[in-house]
C-alpha cells in the first residue's frame, strides 16, 4: 500500500509529455518483461502485475491531466 501512494505521489507534479514518456517506457519495459518470463521463469512474476498496475495508474493519470486542460 505504501508503494502505491509513493508512486501516486511521485505523479503529481508531472505534465502530459511526461506521463506519455513514462507510459511508453514502461510498457517497453512490460514486454521485455514479459519476453523474459516466456524464455525462462523470472525470479519475481509478481514484478508484471505490478509493473501492469503502474502503467495503468500511469494512463489514468494522464486522463485526469488531458481532462483537467
Amino acid at each position: 500500500m505504501l508503494k502505491k501512494v509513493d508512486f501516486l505521489n511521485s505523479l503529481k507534479g508531472l505534465n502530459e509529455a511526461d506521463l506519455k514518456a513514462k507510459i511508453a517506457e514502461d510498457e517497453l519495459r512490460m514486454k521485455k518483461l514479459s519476453f523474459a518470463h516466456a524464455i525462462s521463469p523470472l525470479e519475481n512474476p509478481q514484478s508484471i502485475r505490478s509493473l501492469r498496475r503502474d502503467i495503468a495508474r500511469l494512463k489514468t493519470a494522464l486522463k485526469q491531466v488531458q481532462a483537467a486542460s
